[in-house]
């Protein structure tokens, strides 16, 4: 299934390329985050992979975090967009999402930043990161989740309908945290667990918020996107749109980013399982300290 023009939006990124360290908020908070949690897990990785590394936000990160520093040995920085690339620090190779060029059972620590919402196969992209993991290696991501955009998205919507008579795709589909739980349990991953952050940011107008989308290589690369520009007539009902439905008490106008970050370990025997069913050894309603009874009894008065 071809949802995302990967040509596109590879020209979309090398154009952010230059000017992106204007626009890399987003990335630097989900970098920092995920940095964090590297220097908070108690095991060293020699041999990690920063997959869509735009400028090199999460080595960055990695550095201002003294405890992250020092359980990361070597960082190998990847990304569709060589202008991209070309900013980054220490080994650098251009590699495609879909198409991973590492060896399975090669990488002790694979990360990715803000990067994977644009996969056709998100799946597949997934299976591939857990085998070039090697057994107990650790898999971690951030991408915008389902919230993303809703403001402009509906906007968008309601003023091509109005104007235009018709609809055509502008804003990419997210997952949603229930999604990507889902996805990391069909890619194999083990221990998987899911959580969100719910960024709001305040822009002077939605034509603001649209540059910004812009500098930050995020703009509409769906396969099915119209090819020729949105009329001005449709754009600005837009914005009248998005600023009588979502305008704030000051005037400006808020976009809502959500960015959901998934965590999971490839398969290793050391690693905790479930426990058979009907095998526990202490019964719940003692624990609880109340009457158990049978499914479908009701209860006494």
């Amino acid at each position: 299934m071809r949802v995302f023009d990967r040509t596109a939006h590879a020209r979309h990124r090398a154009r952010a390329a230059a000017g992106f360290a204007g626009h890399d908020f987003l990335v630097r908070r989900a970098a920092a985050d995920i940095a964090e949690r590297v220097g908070g897990i108690n095991r060293d990785f020699p041999l990690a992979l920063d997959l869509g590394c735009h400028r090199g936000a999460l080595a960055a990160a990695l550095t201002d975090d003294a405890n992250a520093a020092a359980k990361v040995e070597m960082l190998v920085s990847a990304d569709l967009a060589p202008a991209m690339l070309a900013h980054a620090r220490g080994p650098r190779v251009a590699a495609d999402e879909e198409a991973l060029p590492f060896r399975d059972a090669s990488l002790d620590l694979a990360i990715s930043i803000l990067s994977l919402h644009w996969v056709n196969d998100l799946p597949g992209a997934l299976i591939q990161l857990r085998r070039a993991l090697k057994p107990d290696g650790l898999f971690m991501a951030a991408l915008f989740g389902g919230d993303t955009l809703t403001e402009l998205r509906q906007s968008l919507a309601e003023a091509e309908i109005e104007c235009e008579g018709g609809l055509s795709p502008r804003v990419s589909p997210f997952a949603d945290i229930r999604d990507m739980g889902s996805l990391m349990q069909r890619a194999g991953f083990a221990l998987p667990v899911v959580d969100a952050d719910r960024v709001t940011v305040r822009y002077a107008d939605p034509m603001r918020l649209m540059a910004e989308l812009r500098g930050m290589g995020e703009t509409n690369a769906l396969a099915e996107r119209r090819h020729t520009p949105m009329r001005r007539s449709t754009l600005m009902r837009a914005a009248q749109i998005y600023r009588e439905k979502f305008g704030l008490p000051d005037g400006r106008v808020p976009a809502t980013f959500e960015i959901v970050t998934a965590t999971g370990w490839a398969p290793h025997e050391s690693q905790q399982k479930p426990l058979r069913p009907g095998s526990a050894e202490a019964r719940l309603a003692e624990a609880l300290g109340t009457n158990e009874r049978k499914a479908g009894e009701k209860a006494g008065g």
